[in-house]
């Protein structure tokens, strides 16, 4: 029987690997868990995984050089996630060993995260709660409703599509912008990002980071929104000049902003910025529910099933280079 190493900690864990997916993990293998309330430490993640084949991990734990090359029996490093940026895969490959991804699960719950912050910001729901805890009565102050106002998103892939398709069913005209991109649907439109700045009333980010996006609103971006648009990010902070942000937030640029993201640690919202009164913010919790949590979960289960075949199951990232995967070929 092969050993699988679960790196969560409890509470990750709770939140992130399901009881259905850990049961389901154990029916494959021993599966060897991470008892801590902390993540482990580079040193003590290898010896927890000495004599396991597969490490199953969350987004938090690095795939260093130095765990590959300290685990000569490991043959696969499943990562329970999409973002495998933390993944050293030259040094995975040059020692053999597969790595593999998730596929989104969280496209309607990031989706719907984006639309409840549409709709909170518009009719500055959050302001009022927060008045009213304070024991105050907020002022009455008039909406912005979605039925007719414009929404732009930036980036056409799999969340702003069904983005795009909430904001079709609430009846609002719908901008896309995204170079790479072909929009077949003849009720949106595809502009250029200046014209989709310049027209729209919600502005809703969800370009994938890469050195191109880096800092994609900027202070020119942010000059080229009407006065009182509102801004949205649930892409990765990365796409964000917060300086920029923060000057078109205090001149009264755009009329707020909510964000699930920042560059702060983890992809979190920067606190300074956070706490601004035109802001709401949430700890990168967009993609958090156990719909989508679970799809993933499980998913690593299904991987590491292909894997004990030997076989390269889908999701892995270099699969010609995985020479050890043959060690498990008719176990």
């Amino acid at each position: 029987m092969v050993t699988i190493l679960l790196t969560h900690p409890p509470q990750v864990r709770e939140n992130y690997y399901s009881d259905k997916a850990l049961a389901a993990l154990q029916t494959l293998g021993k599966v060897r868990r991470n008892p801590l309330e902390r993540e482990w430490s580079a040193s003590e993640l290898i010896e927890a995984a000495r004599g396991c084949e597969i490490i199953v991990t969350h987004r938090h734990v690095p795939g260093d050089p130095e765990l590959f090359a300290g685990l000569p029996g490991l043959v696969a490093f499943c990562r329970c996630a999409i973002d495998i940026r933390g993944v050293d895969v030259a040094a995975a490959s040059a020692h053999g060993v597969l790595v593999t991804q998730a596929s989104a699960g969280f496209i309607p719950a990031t989706a719907e995260w984006a639309l409840g912050a549409m709709i909170d910001l518009g009719r500055r729901i959050s302001f009022a709660a927060e008045a009213y805890h304070a024991g105050r009565v907020p002022d009455s102050i008039m909406g912005q409703q979605l039925h007719g106002a414009t929404l732009g998103v930036i980036g056409y892939g799999q969340i702003g599509r069904y983005l795009c398709d909430l904001g079709v069913a609430l009846r609002m005209r719908v901008l896309v912008s995204d170079p790479y991109a072909k929009v077949a649907n003849a009720v949106l439109s595809q502009v250029e990002l200046p014209q989709l700045l310049a027209e729209s009333d919600f502005v809703a980010c969800l370009a994938v980071a890469t050195e191109e996006t880096e800092n994609l609103m900027n202070e020119q971006a942010f000059a080229q929104m009407k006065s009182g648009t509102f801004f949205i990010n649930a892409s990765r902070g990365n796409l964000v000049d917060e300086a920029a942000l923060l000057c078109a937030l205090d001149d009264g640029r755009i009329a707020g902003c909510a964000m699930d993201v920042g560059r702060a640690g983890d992809q979190m919202p920067t606190p300074a910025l956070a706490r601004h009164p035109r802001v709401i913010a949430t700890p990168h919790i967009g993609g958090l529910t156990p719909q989508a949590t679970e799809h993933q979960a499980l998913e690593t289960v299904t991987q590491v099933a292909e894997i004990l075949r030997g076989r390269a199951p889908k999701g892995a990232v270099n699969a010609d280079k995985a020479s050890r995967l043959a060690r498990l070929r008719g176990g």
